[in-house]
């Protein structure tokens, strides 16, 4: 058994994403000293994108996949010094390849860890697993721009 350090209320608390877009439901490993998070997306057949993706076959859009690495990386940043609620935004998505349908049942699990962070933008490589088999693989980087710029 997996021990849970946070859950979706926690994560809520740390990122602004929310159902339906909320695609992390928890934290079970975080490594600060590594720059390594990990989290879990239990996938469930009433998820809201298999109505059209694909109504005959379910497959989670592998765009959603990256998403939900993005929100474990997202998640992670949040917790460092200094960033508290600022928001990231993408800022690309390099070497992206998808190995592995996800389907209903599946238990996502999501690895990031952390090339390089600084003030304004942060990198680094994530890959999402389902029982060990690799679903996605990504680089991604992201940029949080200067206040005022969102709104």
């Amino acid at each position: 058994m997996t021990d849970i350090l946070l859950t979706t209320a926690q994560i809520q608390a740390l990122i602004p994403h929310r159902w339906p877009f909320l695609l992390v439901d928890r934290i079970v490993e975080y490594d600060p000293a590594r720059g390594y998070i990990k989290g879990e997306k239990a996938v469930t057949a009433t998820e809201w994108f298999f109505q059209g993706h694909f109504p005959q076959l379910p497959v989670m859009p592998g765009v959603l996949q990256v998403e939900a690495l993005a929100q474990t990386m997202a998640v992670y940043v949040a917790q460092q010094e200094g960033f508290g609620d600022r928001i990231g935004l993408f800022a690309a998505i390099d070497e992206c390849r998808f190995k592995r349908v996800v389907q209903p049942g599946d238990r996502l699990t999501l690895e990031v860890t952390m090339a390089k962070l600084g003030g304004r933008f942060g990198r680094g490589h994530a890959v999402a697993t389902v029982d060990g088999e690799v679903a996605c693989a990504a680089d991604l980087s992201f940029i949080i721009p200067r206040e005022g710029v969102l709104g």
